[in-house]
């Protein structure tokens, strides 16, 4: 089993930073380990440590796979979870953006909210609002 190396003190600082300016305030971050299979097609696990953080009824993480390596994904219950839409990132400022701009997206999405829309995206009986 591969043992992958801890987050440094600036990986941490930077998530923290980019959580900070996300949500206004600081947000408590636990560290954890995993076990992920760094393979798709392969069974062998890797112990891997992962940030953690909840935000706004959701759940995040971040793994570190490998020396700036990382993955993440968020959920809101076990099976309600969602990735980035990227296997990978090399660079953790890169991965804790996306990861909260994909969830941001879902967040509005569920929430009926939708942008840039045009006519074409409505039903033919659409004509645009009344104007009185």
């Amino acid at each position: 089993m591969k043992t992958i190396a801890d987050f440094s003190s600036t990986e941490r600082q930077l998530v923290a930073q980019t959580l900070r300016e996300r949500y206004g305030r600081g947000v408590p971050l636990e560290e954890a380990d995993a076990e992920l299979a760094l393979q798709p097609d392969s069974d062998e696990l890797s112990v891997c440590p992962a940030i953690y953080w909840e935000e706004r009824n959701a759940h995040f993480v971040i793994f570190k796979t490998g020396d700036s390596r990382f993955r993440a994904q968020f959920f809101y219950s076990e099976a309600q979870q969602f990735g980035t839409g990227k296997e990978e990132f090399d660079n953790i400022g890169d991965c804790v953006v996306t990861l909260l701009q994909v969830q941001s997206d879902h967040e509005r999405q569920m929430k009926g909210i939708r942008s840039g829309m045009t006519a074409l995206d409505f039903d033919e009986d659409y004509h645009g609002p009344l104007i009185v």
